[in-house]
């Protein structure tokens, strides 16, 4: 998602009834967005005006719920996602938190949650409070004291360690925990300290944690919070804000236009969100990942599950789930990217196998690179194994697909190049004496066609040969009948020979005969047999053709009929089992 259009906040952590519940609808939107997040969360009292500085960062005038009365607006946490001001291609998520401490709710045994949620998601986190930065103001935020009963860095280890890991895991937080602001709202007195005189607001801060020096209850209970401050938060950073208008003004803070609003909140308003939009940083996971929207949205959801099933979140194992859950993402993104990338090669089917396996090793090596993109933590290459197996499988799948095109496209050719000849077949054109030359010719003709013919693919042998093996039947009968009738018109000829040779016996016996009466003065004897001779030449003339159309013709014609009835019966039935 390059671009990120959310014009108001929604609800992302519902607290119905003190029961946490992760909203399906600002999820889905998370999902969406590919690019990495900046986190920054806001925590504080409720009625301190957390919600206005963040409309300001959301560039909005107005957006997150004010409430103008003492009753808290925000309930849970909201959020609303903007493309950020100075990181290209970077998505800012601002999270509104439900108001600490409000009596009305009767049940306040989610705030701690609510709070250990905002450190948890967060890569910079806002408390915002009113007044001055005292000793009242700090142990509101005993919070942050119990931030090491609710959550872990790494997962629980054997019995019998726990107090070591105790101690160990209280030094790493400051390792996975956010940046800290501190913004006090309604600020009216001097930023003056004694003996130090003027001072930073950041000085101010650090002078306010400052720890007391002895031992006891009192001591100790003064320097709890300021020690749990310093430990979990070293990068720390405050502002002051004064009071933004009049106190007539007070209730309707959105609606006031700039002019209405005093210069020097104004200022403290845009230093505070040029602080934000410069300092605060890509939310990470332990390790250093990056978190994308898409996530943030799986880590909210993680997180909240978690903590209703009564266990403490713990960032190791989150980042084994999100591990699992990113990788099983990566491997149906990197299959999706190969499927895309072979659907040209696909859409050219059939092609031959050099062609699909170049296309399959460059599609492969752009999946490969889509997948290594969005898999993290893959330490031991499983989901990178999968991932190939599942290419190679996309990749047999799609061979079997251009064999079974080429098939198709082959026998199709064939069909239609068939057709002609089994026409011919049909009319008995091959049943004659030489009938097998003919149909070898003809069939000779198709393979030359068909051999000529382009773009075949990987089957254009092996459906050709299938093709000449159904057509040797038709072609035994063929000869067979050709080789019968061959026979026949030889025995025939021989006796057509033998008959005019006898014919040409008696007329040179006749002719004999004639010159011998012609010699002894018997004229008109020679004339009788002259004449027989005549009659002899006629019907030897006659009975060579009357042969050739009453014995030579009608045994074709049977030999036809027969071929044709047989090879018509065979075709019939093996047409019912082959594709020509």
């Amino acid at each position: 998602m390059s671009g990120v259009l959310m014009t108001e906040p929604v609800c992302l952590v519902e607290n119905i009834n003190g029961s946490l519940q992760v909203s399906d609808s600002a999820t889905e939107y998370l999902e969406r967005i590919l690019q990495p997040v900046v986190v920054v969360s806001v925590v504080g009292l409720y009625r301190t005006g957390k919600s206005y500085l963040m409309n300001r960062l959301a560039g909005q005038q107005a957006g997150f719920a004010l409430g103008s009365t003492i009753e808290s607006k925000t309930k849970g946490i909201w959020m609303w996602c903007v493309p950020h001001p100075n990181i290209p291609e970077h998505t800012l998520v601002l999270l509104d938190t439900e108001g600490l401490g409000d009596v009305d709710k009767g049940d306040s045994r989610n705030d701690a949650w609510i709070f250990c949620l905002a450190v948890l998601l967060s890569s910079t986190l806002v408390y915002n409070s009113r007044g001055t930065i005292d000793n009242t103001a700090l142990e509101k935020l005993h919070y942050i004291t119990e931030l090491a009963e609710h959550i872990r860095i790494k997962s629980p280890s054997p019995a019998g360690h726990e107090e070591e890991e105790e101690e160990e895991e209280d030094s790493q937080f400051v390792q996975f925990f956010p940046n800290f602001i501190w913004t006090v709202r309604d600020f009216i007195l001097e930023l003056v300290i004694e003996n130090k005189g003027r001072v930073t607001e950041d000085e101010y801060l650090d002078f306010a944690l400052q720890l007391k020096k002895g031992f006891g209850q009192r001591v100790s209970s003064y320097n709890l919070p300021r020690q749990c401050i310093r430990n979990y938060f070293p990068t720390r950073k405050c502002f002051v804000f004064p009071l933004p208008a009049s106190q007539d003004n007070m209730a309707r803070l959105e609606s006031l236009d700039q002019r209405d609003l005093s210069p020097g909140f104004l200022k403290a308003t845009l230093q505070f969100c040029e602080y934000v939009f410069t300092q605060s940083k890509v939310k990470t996971l332990k390790g250093g990942h990056r978190v994308s929207g898409r996530m943030f949205s799986h880590l909210v959801r993680l997180y909240v599950e978690t903590i209703c099933s009564g266990k403490m979140p713990c960032l190791e194992n989150a980042v084994v789930v999100m591990a699992k859950i990113e990788n099983q993402t990566a491997v149906e993104e990197g299959i999706k990217m190969y499927q895309k990338e072979m659907e040209q090669v696909k859409s050219l089917f059939p092609v031959s196998i050099d062609e699909i396996t170049t296309e399959h090793q460059r599609s492969s090596s752009v999946a490969t690179a889509q997948f290594i993109k969005h898999s993290f933590k893959d330490e031991n290459a499983e989901y990178l194994n999968i991932f190939t197996e599942k290419v190679n499988e996309q990749y047999l799948e799609l061979v079997d697909q251009n064999m079974a095109a080429s098939e198709r496209r082959c026998q199709e050719l064939l069909l239609n190049l068939y057709q002609e000849m089994s026409k011919r077949l049909q009319q008995g054109h091959y049943a004659q004496p030489g009938g097998y030359q003919l149909y070898c010719t003809d069939r000779d003709a198709i393979i030359t066609h068909y051999q000529s013919e382009p773009n075949k693919g990987v089957q254009a042998e092996e459906v050709l040969q299938a093709f000449l093996t159904k057509r040797s039947e038709e072609a035994n009968y063929i000869l067979q009948t050709d080789q019968i009738l061959t026979e026949k018109e030889k025995r025939i000829e021989e006796e057509k020979r033998l008959q005019q040779e006898e014919m040409n016996q008696a007329i040179q016996r006749k002719m004999a005969e004639q010159e011998i009466l012609m010699k002894n003065q018997f004229k008109e004897k020679a004339e009788l047999l002259g004449q027989e001779i005549q009659q002899l030449k006629k019907e030897k003339e006659e009975s060579s053709k009357g042969f050739f159309k009453d014995v030579l013709m009608p045994l074709i014609g049977v030999g036809k009929g027969v071929l044709s009835d047989v090879l018509n019966y065979k075709i019939m039935r093996k047409t019912l089992k082959m594709p020509f």
